[in-house]
């Protein structure tokens, strides 16, 4: 469509009758305008068929394994494929009690009704404004004089009382897109927000499974401890009795007193880590800390196979991903709000309802009454506002391109880094399972040589600190090994794809009461 002419037709509907002017209104309005650029979702480069760093791109690797089929999916809850009751039971209440989750939930509702309040632009104001006046004349005013019944003129204030009920309405037709452009606007804020809430589940729900397993870790380390512990104990004793008897010198007491103390302190300070573990688990599920308690239970899981699909899908499965390109429309939209601003604003107005100075005859036919107008503006001069208001929307969108390509680039990266942990920390497990193995053997050996007086305590206390030290090793990448399997889950977007984002017409329905209630 030609604006100039079409801003030409609009100027001369200005002149003409009343009901032609509404008529060339509605047709105006049926034909309207969008202004500003269309919008194109951006074009990323298409990636590899495979993920790099994936188990299956290293032949010889037996340590870890992707799931089959490779092109299956994560879905819904995706903590289930851990096979741990309790964790599932915690990602439940997760869901519900979760305090950064509703925060997110009620800024989605915020944005959704904000898509309602700009809808309500479409339609004309209505409006009520019954009064009642009530007014008397001064005395003084001039020619204010009455006759009485002897003929005397005499002067007096005249009183009346008007009754008014009338009805306000006013409309400004969108011509040139601009309340469609609000509209969609506030739909892909809206879309924003939601991707922004599964971002946050996404987030929270990975970040309990991540300490679940911390403290299964510590758990773990605990009973490592704990059977140092008993097994100083036991080699204490042993030492006394061979002290007593001569068999070895008092060195070997200390030596042996020292490594149970220094046993002891070490069980105690696993304590620390795990109840901050539990005090974190404890808020995300929305508890208060002082009442909550997990089990203790060492772990005995390992890492999963987890359907990784192709590079391909990645951009469908991450809730940022969404976020970011649904900025991208939002821009667009704001960019055609601006330029509406260049072109001339129609509004329409009309007055009606029943004006009378008896209120007995306030709705009798005669006292009706009516107005209608119309009215066009136009911004002459500005100093440039407009096109500035236009390039900083540009500059906008410019930038919502890039942090959407960032966020791309960013995705593929967290899962690149995340299957290389997982497959690497699978084969250090492997090679550090046979170091304490052989440190195992080796302690042994050197009791038996300690209890036949072959060698020194020391040797002893050399071959266990050894040990020990593989054992921690062990636990520690045993537990990186199933945070960084979560990490991988969370990469890949955990069990969500872009059909699940609501859609335009969907964030536009209203809610349900329960949804808007006050919460208490």
């Amino acid at each position: 469509m030609d604006t100039n002419n079409f801003g030409r037709k609009v100027g001369h509907c200005a002149m003409t009758p009343i009901p032609t002017l509404m008529a060339a209104a509605l047709s105006l309005i049926l034909c309207g305008c969008v202004v500003g650029p269309k919008y194109h979702p951006p074009v990323t480069q298409s990636p590899a068929p495979a993920y790099k760093e994936s188990p299956s791109q290293y032949p010889g690797n037996r340590a870890w394994t992707i799931a089959q089929p490779s092109d299956a999916k994560l879905r819904g809850k995706w903590w289930e494929i851990f096979g741990d009751s309790e964790l599932n039971a915690l990602e439940e209440q997760l869901n519900i009690n979760n305090q950064n989750i509703k925060q997110y939930f009620e800024n989605f509702m915020e944005a959704r009704a904000v898509v309602r309040e700009a809808r309500a632009q479409y339609f004309p104001t209505l409006s009520a404004a019954p009064s009642v006046t009530h007014s008397k004349l001064s005395q003084n005013l001039s020619g204010s004089t009455t006759v009485s019944a002897n003929g005397t003129g005499t002067a007096f204030s005249a009183q009346s009382t008007i009754y008014s009920l009338p009805l306000e309405a006013s409309w400004e037709p969108d011509l040139w897109g601009k309340v469609r452009n609000t509209v969609r606007q506030a739909r892909y804020a809206a879309q924003v927000s939601a991707a922004d809430l599964e971002n946050e589940r996404l987030t929270e729900q990975a970040a309990l499974a991540q300490y679940f397993f911390e403290i299964r870790g510590q758990d773990e380390l605990q009973k490592l401890y704990n059977d140092t512990v008993v097994a100083d104990q036991k080699e204490l004793e042993l030492t006394q009795a061979q002290y007593q008897t001569g068999i070895t010198t008092q060195i070997s007491v200390v030596e042996a007193e020292t490594a149970l103390q220094s046993a002891e302190a070490g069980a105690t300070n696993v304590a620390i880590a795990r109840d901050q573990y539990e005090h974190a688990i404890a808020m995300l599920v929305g508890k208060p800390a002082s009442g909550f308690s997990i089990p203790v239970k060492p772990m005995v899981t390992a890492a999963p196979p987890i359907p990784i699909g192709v590079p391909s899908e990645l951009l469908q499965r991450r809730p940022d991903i969404a976020a970011a390109e649904r900025l991208m429309a939002e821009a667009n939209a704001t960019i055609g709000i601006a330029y509406a601003a260049y072109y001339p604003n129609l509004t329409l107005s009309g007055e009606a309802g029943f004006e009378s100075s008896a209120l007995g005859n306030l709705l009798a036919w005669p006292s009706r009454f009516f107005s209608v107008g119309a009215d066009i503006s136009e911004t002459i001069f500005d100093a440039g506002l407009r096109r500035a208001t236009v390039q900083q929307y540009v500059a906008t969108y410019n930038a919502d391109l890039a942090a959407y390509r960032q966020t791309v680039l960013t995705a593929f990266q967290q899962v690149e880094d995340a299957l290389a942990e997982v497959r690497i920390l699978s084969q250090e497990i492997q090679q550090e399972e046979q170091a304490v193995a052989f440190a195992q053997t080796n302690l042994t050996l050197e009791e038996a040589r300690y209890q036949t007086g072959i060698d020194p305590y020391v040797d002893v206390l050399v071959a266990q600190t050894t040990l020990i030290s593989d054992q921690q090793t062990l636990n520690n990448l045993q537990v990186e090994e199933m945070t960084s399997a979560v990490a991988l889950v969370e990469a890949l977007g955990g069990g969500w794809d872009q059909s699940q984002l609501p859609s335009p017409q969907q964030v536009s329905k209203k809610p349900s009461s329960t949804d808007t209630a006050i919460q208490q």
